[in-house]
Parts: structure tokens; sequence; C-alpha cells
């Protein structure tokens, strides 16, 4: 892709875009004087999509109109509220509608995910996670660690980045695997490192761990509605993901999780026998939300598992936080992820092209090869200390939201369904200007 450093070119470009209607569907955020802000951060929060605000009423009304018999008889029934977000996440993972949900939030879901799939024993005990892992998740990983009695500097894995680089190639997961593949009993890993913006070949990942025997899962946070998955197809054990970043359902939004069928009751002739005498294949938390929908309120003691990845369910959904994922869903099918990676793929070969007229003073530390990044780049500010918060401080200052990660990285996500290249442009041109009155 050939790419001019020129307002006029991004505004070719915006022109030609088949995706420029979809900005429309989304409220665009504006300063104190009601002036646009310059919005580059859905790495962190989604922008809101207009139909959000209806779904969420309708949810009131129905609240406040039916009470209790909501459950029941709203327009779309509690109890089943769920399954109005399965079509959208089977498309965004890759995966079968009854190996994905949307239920609690990511860090819990990481949870119920270890305690059924790590199974410490023998030799093998250890976890493999990144080096810098997003905090909830060395949080988790760290008290399933002291739950079963394992100190974390023994047992824990963490993968640093080669000597002088900042990002973590493949090649180094499979060579950390083949040496200590014996004793690690799960791998732990992101679809995308929110820090430097690093996008993995997660299949590779996937195929080197299960050819060391261990379980493997994927933190999907900054992947999920920024890059096509293939969970299924993977052979991944589990996943899971929130939905406030990429999928722009709203801060605290409902987040969701990916188990394969291979681990799922009811999938098989053999899995329902074992679901009909009232058994798990797999060890997991129970709640009653889990227990089969038709005699859940029976209130009996003994859990029944609801067929599917439905067996992990803990409680009922939060209808309030989940309804404005409705709403994101429904733009990613008639999107399409394919078509949205595809701008992606050019938002940030534009913006590299634009950072690297900026010379030593923001280095770019997502890796350069579109197929290792979605749609965020990292830039590094050098110069003395403080300088690059001080960058980012003026750079909102002027209407730029952006995000910081200490001690000197700027992140910026032009996000497919609602930036423009002309948003890019207008970055870059900022950074520039800012960069010369801050030394």
């Amino acid at each position: 892709m050939t790419y001019e450093p020129t307002l006029e070119h991004a505004r070719r470009r915006d022109e030609a875009d088949p995706l420029r209607a979809y900005r429309e569907r989304f409220a665009l955020p504006r300063d104190e004087s009601g002036k646009p802000t310059l919005f580059l951060c859905g790495h962190s929060l989604g922008l809101m999509p207009l139909a959000a605000r209806q779904l969420v009423m309708e949810e009131l009304d129905d609240w406040a109109r039916l009470a209790v018999l909501g459950h029941e008889h709203a327009r779309r029934p509690w109890i089943p509220y769920h399954e109005n977000l399965t079509a959208g996440l089977t498309h965004l993972t890759g995966a079968k509608t009854s190996e994905v949900i949307a239920m609690n939030s990511l860090t819990v879901n990481l949870h119920l995910m270890l305690a059924s799939f790590y199974r410490p024993s023998g030799k093998r005990t250890r976890i493999l996670i990144e080096t810098g892992a997003f905090s909830s998740d060395r949080h988790a990983v760290t008290s399933q660690l002291a739950w079963h009695g394992l100190d974390t500097a023994r047992h824990l894995i963490e993968l640093t980045p080669p000597a002088g680089t900042d990002t973590i190639p493949e090649e180094a997961i499979e060579a950390c695997l083949e040496q200590y593949g014996a004793e690690i009993a799960l791998v732990l890993w992101p679809g995308v490192q929110f820090r430097t913006g690093q996008a993995f070949d997660l299949e590779r990942i996937a195929r080197a761990a299960r050819r060391a025997g261990c379980v493997v899962g994927f933190d999907l946070a900054h992947s999920i509605g920024n890059m096509p998955l293939a969970l299924h197809e993977y052979d991944a054990d589990f996943a899971v993901w929130c939905s406030y970043k990429y999928l722009n359902a709203g801060p605290g939004a409902i987040g969701g999780c990916f188990v394969h069928e291979r681990h799922l009751l009811g999938e098989s002739p053999a899995n329902q026998a074992v679901a009909a005498a009232g058994a798990t294949q797999l060890p997991h938390l129970m709640g009653w939300w889990g227990h089969e929908e038709t005699t859940r309120f029976r209130m009996e003691s003994q859990f029944r598992s609801a067929p599917g990845i439905a067996g992990w369910q803990i409680s009922n959904p939060p209808i309030l936080a989940a309804a404005p994922l409705i709403a994101s869903l429904a733009i990613f099918q008639e999107a399409r992820i394919e078509r949205l990676r595809a701008k992606s793929v050019e938002l940030t070969g534009f913006l590299e092209v634009l950072i690297e007229r900026l010379g030593p003073d923001a280095r770019f530390i997502t890796p350069r090869e579109v197929s290792a990044r979605g749609c965020q780049i990292s830039v590094r500010i050098t110069g003395t200390p403080g300088r690059g918060r001080r960058v980012f401080d003026k750079l909102g200052a002027r209407g730029v939201i952006c995000d910081w990660r200490d001690p000197d990285v700027i992140r910026v996500a032009p996000v497919p369904l609602y930036n423009t290249f002309e948003d890019v442009f207008r970055f870059s041109e900022q950074l520039t200007q800012v960069l010369r009155e801050i030394v």
C-alpha cells in the first residue's frame, strides 16, 4: 500500500472507504466547549453505539412495566438473555454456538477457567505467561498458584522479549515450551499484548502448547473485535475477554468466555450420557445459572449441568450491562470483521508512515509486520526523563484522547468502525507540533 503523508491523501482515502458510514452510528466525544475531540482510545474504552441507548431504555421500560414478569415476558426475555449475544460472539471468535457465552467480567471468567483447567499434578505445576502481562491476569494467576499452595517464584514462568527488543517472537514461546514443557501445566497468553500492540499467531501457540502436553488459554481483551479469530480451529482449551474495548459495550460491560467443545457436555452421545447422570466431564465451579434451564427453578440440590459452555454460568446475566453489547454486535455482524481488519491494516499502515517522519523523537515499538499487530500502534517517546508524559498531557490538552503507559509509551488505536484516515493524519500533526514544543 502506498501512502502520501498529506491531509488531501487522508481525505481521499476516507471518501473511498466502504465502511465510512459506520462512524455515524457512534457517539463521538466532545470537549467542554462542544468541540469534537480526536478520539484514538478504543483499546481502553470503545465509543457508545447510538443504538445502545434505545436498547437500555427498552429494558428499563420492561422492568417498569412488567417487574418480575420481565424474566419471561420482556420483549427480550431476561432468562435466556445471553442468547441474544451468541451469534455475534460466534462471528467474532470463530467458535461454535455451544462454545461461547457472555457472562461475568474478564477476570472473573479467568478465575473460573483456571479453576477448571489449571490442575497441577506431579512435575507439571508451572504456568507460562509473558513478562509485563496485563496486571489483572498476573494477579489471577499468582492467586491461583497460592490457592494450590505453590510459590510464584518457582511455579510461574514469565517469558521476556529478547534483549534489546520489545516483543516476543513465537519462536521464543516454542523454545520455552520445548525446554520446560514437561513442567508446564498451563499456558495463558494474550491475543494482542496490551502495551506493545503485538498480535500473536494463536494457532501456532496453541499447537506448540498442546505438543508439549500443556493446557492453553487466551486472554482476548485486546483481540476480540480487533482481529479475526478462529478459536475452534486453533484447538485452544479456553479463552476469556471483556466487551468494553473494541466491542463498545460500555464501562463494566458483560464479558465473555470460550471453552472448546471437547470439554463440553452435550456435544457427543458419550457426553450426553454424562449429562443425563447429572455429572460434569470437566470440574468447574457451579452456580444456579449453569443448571439446565428446564429444571433450574425447581431449586433442586443436585446440579444438572446445562449443555455446552452454558454449564459454566454462575449467575444470571446483568441485563442493563448486556443490552449495549447487542447493539454493538449487530454492527459487527453487518460490517464483518474481515472488512474491518482490512481497513485496520490500512489505518495503521498510514500511521506508521507518518510516525516514521518524526525521526528519533518517537520510536515505533509495535511490530512492523501487519500480521503481527491489530489496530494499535505503541510509540516510545525518547528524550529526557518525563518527556513522554509531558507530551501525552499536552496532547490531551489539545483534545487528543489516546492512552499512556509508564514509563514512556503512548498507545494509539485507530479503530476501523469509527476512526478515519483524517483522524490518523491529525494525530500525527498534533504529535509533531507537541514534540517540537517539549524537548
